[in-house]
């Protein structure tokens, strides 16, 4: 019967042969081999403590049977009861030392219990007994591996499927060795071997996601995930692997739910509440982001990859202390990481602490010196630190490193913008843009360099650019507001002052060039409003300061316009623009004790500073002796101004001074009429030698002009007598008052908007003098030089009541010989009015509400021109007014000449 059974057992009717057994063991209770193979049939059913329980009662008969202890040892390992299977194979060892299953099962064991030194020894040991023994070669190869000797457990598993090729199991731990040795494309091979044995292996299928998400084939990753959860629908490693796959395809939400599903199995899983809280950071839900983090670290307080992108959540939630925090808490982890250090200095950028934030971005370079994020953002620190050189530097080695680095590029041409070198940073933009077309940032500091290029029109479609891709971006509607204030385009601009309002109410860049809007449209209550609330957020804003400035000065509150100034300089002392403003507000009070003084700092602002000239020669202040040495005097700023302070030449010559005159070429004749002057040379020809120098409108300031002191006394120029006489000789007798008129100055279209506003403000439309062209018995002649002017004239129906001849005045030694045949010149504020006053002819200026500072405050005369009357715009600013005022006075001015 024994035999009967025992071939039943080995042919694997296990049932049949369990019943024989138990018939013998009925009649003899004692029988060995019934009731160790019974025991044996108990095993191999899984039944391990019923297993132990019949083969220690065989064991009883026969304490030192190596089989029976051999097979007591697998029932323990069964059980994990390792040390106990250990002892037992032992056992069975010292019986039977060649037992080349006991020594394979014994390395079970102690792989168990993780000594794997003497697991690859007892393998070895049963491999001398049995070379071709396939499961000791595979099981080698997974204590070599837990070693991590992986060359050698890949030769073991190369040998164990040598023996048995089908075997699933083996070829999945194949492709886990040489995944570990990163060879992806032999472990895929070796996965897909497994799963042609094995299609329903579900951990063959998970790792072969795993290195076909290394190989970076992101969909077929997903599909072999989803294969393997198709047969363990609750197989957690796969859900959270698949988690990563579907996020490395930017699947996000999608890969939000395969996390979520895994944490629905392991809750205590850290990595992935880690890998949940990328995914959170990515779709910009950073609040929930951190709470996954702090999932995280409850779980692994020492992870330092999640206590680093906790900051970064924390930073975008503008929660800069905590963020500063949390990368402190990477460090302590992870004192060798870089990129915690370098987030640690974006917090402290952050939070404006500058000097430390540098300090942690060179620790970041320090470990990582190919590190071009930190390189960048040390860039950053520098430049708040005005350290601009360095920042470029900075920017340069980042880009050295990473060309296509479109972050780095912009940043670079704020650092260069800021330096000045407007073309060098829109270069530095462009390239930024060709890389990241859609750069919201770079195409807003575009804009800005294009502003200071004077290149309105395009800053205006760069900041277009800006909002197309991020309309909420306040910074550049602001930008777009000062393309348009800068186009003239007043209204657009306000709107768009609005606009970045809008976003952020506390914007005071915003409010204090929205007030310059305002002011340009003559809505100056409103103006100073916005300068206030920006001075509220900003008590030292010094550009508000000095706006508020100018608009007080334009309601004529003066005292309040000082004192503005006066806190625009204690916040920037050495603001050339404050100074020169203070300077104007000075000259028009009539306060030049201490104008003067002031009115030097022109050279340094921005619109004069290119006409500054650096001659070697010493400039003459009026305290330095001349006496005896040949002084250049040079023209500076406009042909009015040249005309207005030749006046001085003679008295700088009465200093026993060689004066050298410089002037504008149209200049160059009227000027040969100037006493005092050795020599006139048109600007742009070589100078002669000369001792020492100063500019036409320095030199009020060296000869101590007061209000009482201005030299007044006109002519002290001429037209040549033998001009007078041919335009004597072509006006023919005179019959009637002969009237010159301007009505237009000259837009200077190159040059600053401020400068192009203060044209329109001065300039009349030709139809609007049409009151003053009616006044009987008197004839008009045109003065106005320009081609838009002129052309008013000429569509005019009034053209034949005013004798235009002006393509025949050349210059100015022309024009001012037509001047002189004269009786009247009424003019707008141009250089015409003060050639008529040089010239001792009488001339009505129509003055613009907000005067220029020579013809000073509320007068109707002028301390510089004896001959001049001013007749004003009031506080409506019409020049409607003034122009029936102008006809009124006319009339009475026509009544009382007498002609012949």
């Amino acid at each position: 019967m024994l035999a009967e059974a025992f071939a039943l057992h080995q042919a694997g009717q296990l049932a049949d042969a369990e019943g024989i057994y138990k018939k013998i063991l009925a009649a003899e209770p004692d029988h060995f081999d019934c009731l160790h193979l019974l025991g044996v049939i108990f095993e191999q059913r899984g039944d391990h403590a019923a297993a132990l329980q019949q083969i220690e009662s065989a064991l009883e008969r026969s304490p030192n049977n190596a089989l029976a202890l051999h097979n007591r040892g697998n029932a323990l390992n069964g059980l994990k009861r390792f040390e106990e299977a250990l002892a037992s194979y032992d056992r069975s060892l010292a019986v039977r030392p060649d037992f080349a299953e006991a020594l394979c099962n014994r390395g079970v064991a102690l792989y168990e219990l993780k000594r794997f030194e003497e697991s690859v020894a007892s393998y070895d040991r049963a491999l001398a007994v049995r070379p071709d023994y396939f499961e000791a070669l595979a099981n080698r190869g997974n204590s070599l591996k837990a070693l991590k000797r992986l060359e050698q457990a890949l030769t073991s598993y190369d040998r164990a499927l040598s023996l048995r090729a089908d075997h699933a199991q083996t070829h999945f731990d194949r492709g886990n060795v040489l995944y570990g040795l990163r060879r992806f494309v032999e472990a895929l091979a070796s996965y897909d071997r497994s799963l042609a044995v094995r299609p329903d292996f579900a951990e063959a299928l998970c790792n072969r996601g795993a290195v076909l998400y290394e190989l970076r084939r992101f969909e077929e990753s997903l599909a072999s995930y989803d294969r393997a959860l198709a047969v363990r629908p609750d197989y957690f490693e796969a859900l959270a692997n698949r988690g990563n796959t579907l996020k490395a395809l930017k699947r996000l939400d999608q890969a939000l739910t395969s996390y979520d599903r895994a944490l629905s199995l392991r809750a205590d899983h850290a990595q992935t509440h880690f890998n949940r809280g990328d995914v959170l950071y990515g779709l910009r839900r950073h609040v929930e982001a951190l709470a996954s983090y702090d999932s995280a670290l409850k779980l692994r307080p020492d992870h330092a990859a999640a206590c680093h992108n906790r900051g970064n959540a924390l930073y975008e939630l503008r929660r800069f202390e905590e963020a500063l925090a949390s990368f402190e808490c990477a460090l302590k982890s992870r004192p060798d990481y870089a990129e915690a250090h370098c987030g640690r200095g974006n917090a402290l950028y952050a939070l404006k602490r500058f000097e430390q934030a540098l300090e942690s971005y060179d620790r970041a370079l320090k470990l990582r010196t190919d590190y071009p994020e930190a390189l960048c953002n040390r860039g950053l620190a520098l430049q708040e630190l005005q350290r601009l050189d360095e920042a470029l530097e900075s920017y340069d080695r980042a880009l050295a490193l990473q060309p296509h680095h479109a972050e780095a590029l912009s940043n670079r041409g704020v650092a260069l913008h800021q330096l000045r070198e407007f073309e060098q940073a829109l270069k530095s933009y462009d390239r930024a843009l060709d890389l990241r077309p859609d750069h919201a940032e770079a195409h807003h500091n575009r804009g800005n360099a294009l502003y200071q290029l004077k290149r309105f029109g395009q800053a205006l479609a760069s900041h277009n650019c800006a909002l197309t891709l991020r309309p909420d971006y306040a910074e550049a509607h602001c930008g777009r507001g000062n393309a348009l204030y800068a186009l003239g385009r007043f209204e657009e601009a306000l709107a768009s002052y609005d606009g970045a309002l809008g976003l952020r109410a506390n914007y005071a860049e915003a409010l204090s060039n929205r007030g310059l809007a305002l002011q340009e449209l003559h809505r100056f209550g409103e103006a100073l409003a916005n300068y206030d609330r920006a001075l509220a957020l900003r008590p030292n804003y010094a550009d508000a300061l000095m706006n508020r400035g100018v608009t007080l000065q334009e309601l004529k509150r003066f005292e309040e316009a000082l004192a503005s100034y006066g806190g625009a300089l204690k916040a920037r002392p050495n603001d050339a623009q404050v100074h020169y403003n203070e300077a104007i507000c000075r000259l028009l009070m009539g306060d030049y004790a201490r104008a003067w003084e002031k009115y030097e700092w022109r050279w340094d602002t921005e619109h004069l500073a290119q006409g500054r000239r650096n001659f070697p020669q010493p400039l003459w202040t009026g305290s330095n002796e001349i006496a005896g040495k040949t002084i250049l005097l040079h023209a500076e700023q406009g042909l009015g101004d040249t005309i207005q302070f030749c006046r001085y030449v003679p008295l700088v010559a009465r200093q026993a001074a060689r004066v050298i005159l410089e002037v504008q070429k149209p200049l160059q004749e009227l000027m040969s009429t100037l006493a005092g002057a050795a020599q006139i040379v048109p600007s742009g020809d070589p100078l002669p030698d000369f001792d020492i120098h100063c500019p036409l409108l320095s030199l009020p300031r060296a000869l101590q002009t007061r209000l009482e002191t201005i030299p007044s006394e006109t002519p002290y120029l001429s037209a040549s007598q033998s001009k007078i006489r041919a335009w004597r000789d072509r006006l023919g007798n005179r019959q009637r008052p002969r009237i010159g008129i301007v009505w237009a100055g000259n837009p200077r279209k190159e040059v600053s908007a401020a400068h192009q506003t203060l044209d329109r403000q001065r300039s009349i439309a030709f139809d609007r003098l049409v009151p003053v062209l009616q006044a009987p018995n008197c004839d008009f002649y045109s003065l106005q030089k320009g081609d838009d002017a002129v052309r008013q004239l000429h569509d005019s129906p009034l053209r034949r009541r005013v004798i235009d001849w002006t393509e025949d005045l050349h210059d100015f030694s022309d024009t001012a010989a037509l001047v002189e045949n004269l009786d009247l010149v009424i003019t707008v504020d141009t250089s015409v009015a003060h050639l008529a006053g040089a010239l001792g002819k009488p001339f009505w200026l129509l003055n613009r509400h907000n005067s220029c500072w020579r013809w000073l405050l509320d007068r109707e005369d002028s301390p510089w021109y004896p001959t001049a009357r001013l007749f004003r715009q009031d506080d409506t600013r019409d020049w409607d007014r003034v122009v029936a005022r102008v006809q009124a006075a006319l009339h009475d001015y026509v009544g009382s000449q007498r002609i012949g």
